[in-house]
């Protein structure tokens, strides 16, 4: 089998939100043949709703400037599948990513033919026990592990991690995690362990309760970055430095755009401390982070900024990025979305802070008809593309110098932007 065969089995089995089967027994089953590779590695566990991949994105940073070697799993991906597991900053090769596939899906098989499985492994299942396996047998010091889905009955939880952390928990998934967010929060707190300590990022008053609860319950040691505090905070366009206070002193400079990256360095900086890192290492770690797609910028002339917020609360975190550093300036806004997503509460997050609006969709199944769309939203100046080049095309056509264009929405869209 080569790479693109093994693409094309994983996307067969399905989207990996829409076809999710949470709980862990398969993927426990599947380890168990593998040799328990979850076993043979050290991991910092981290589940929430937003700011996941951007905090994990630091971790693994600052642990590799600190001269360990990393594993670094998370999703989605956003040119190609390899992403999701890296070594030392890397993706693995094309070569590694079959060879991890076809073992997994050779036990797969094997299992299923036996009757020890209900079902094929799920996508996020099979790479996850695929990276699993990789960072077992590349022998990294640290793996820094986003969650999928929830937590409680996701399936990186089968690991026993050195730290859990607990990105701010928000609305998303609600079909899967509940309608409340007390309910979302439980399945977060879920990865929480005995005698593994926590660190909780500011949280809204629900899942702050519901996280310290879980902990109380289990005994373990938390520490909340909101103890911290952050003196002069000096955000720009790019990025941001700040000095943050607490039992000890770090001058934070985080290249990733937006005030909410702010706190996502914060809980970073909290969980790097607990896990021994010097203050020089941890700071050093997080000036030289990379995180694509989240208010990057791929275009200078004309300005293009690419960002997933695809829910509710990243919408609200792009807004406030524009309101501060983009109010003076005419912003076109290019928007896609999947069937599934809260699209006209973003929309009215969004639409009014733009000169322009392009309604479009990812080649997507899942994605929302454009058409479709454009009925369900309102704005003065609405545009419907048929595709992110025609989106493209629309908003670039008379761009003034000063104009700005963002393209967000799903992940899939800023995907196909940014090739």
């Amino acid at each position: 089998m080569n790479y693109p065969d093994s693409v094309h089995f994983l996307y067969a089995l399905g989207n990996e939100i829409k076809t999710a089967k949470l709980g862990l027994g398969r993927i426990r089953t599947v380890l168990e043949e593998l040799g328990r590779p979850q076993d043979r590695c050290r991991f910092v566990h981290v589940a929430g709703t937003n700011g996941k991949g951007s905090t994990c994105a630091m971790i693994e940073s600052a642990l590799r400037a600190n001269g360990r070697r990393t594993g670094l799993f998370t999703s989605p991906h956003l040119a190609e599948p390899t992403e999701r597991i890296r070594i030392d900053g890397e993706p693995i090769s094309f070569e590694r990513f079959t060879e991890a596939f076809e073992r997994v899906a050779n036990v797969v098989e094997d299992l299923l033919d036996a009757g020890r499985i209900d079902m094929h492994t799920t996508y996020f299942e099979t790479v996850t026990a695929m990276a699993l396996l990789v960072f077992a047998e590349e022998a990294v010091d640290m793996v820094v592990l986003e969650v999928g889905l929830g937590g409680r009955l996701d399936a990186t939880n089968v690991v026993q991690p050195e730290l859990c952390v607990v990105t701010p928990v928000d609305y998303d998934h609600e079909a899967f995690l509940g309608k409340s967010l007390e309910s979302i929060a439980g399945e977060k707190a879920g990865i929480l362990k005995p005698r593994v300590p926590a660190v909780f990022a500011r949280q809204r008053p629900e899942p702050a309760q519901v996280l310290s609860a879980r902990a109380s319950e289990l005994g373990i040691a938390v520490d909340r970055a909101d103890s911290w505090h952050v003196h002069d905070l000096n955000l720009n366009a790019r990025g941001s430095r700040f000095r943050m206070e607490g039992e000890v002193t770090f001058r934070i400079e985080c290249p990733l755009a937006g005030e909410h990256q702010v706190d996502n360095a914060v809980t970073a900086a909290v969980a790097l401390l607990r896990l021994g890192l010097a203050p020089a290492a941890i700071e050093s770690g997080i000036s030289h982070t990379r995180w694509p797609g989240r208010l990057e910028r791929i275009s200078e002339n004309p300005e293009i900024i690419v960002d997933g917020a695809h829910n509710p609360a990243g919408a609200r975190a792009l807004a406030a990025y524009i309101d501060r550093f983009y109010a003076g300036r005419r912003v076109r806004l290019i928007y896609g979305a999947m069937r599934d997503k809260a699209v006209e509460e973003i929309a009215g997050i969004l639409f009014p802070r733009a000169y322009e609006v392009i309604v479009t969709a990812p080649r997507q199944a899942r994605a929302l008809a454009p058409d479709v769309m454009a009925k369900m939203v309102s704005h003065p100046n609405l545009s419907v593309a048929s595709d992110i080049h025609e989106a493209l095309a629309i908003a670039v056509k008379d761009a003034g110098e000063r104009d700005v264009v963002f393209v967000t929405g799903s992940l899939f869209l800023v995907a196909e932007a940014r090739r």
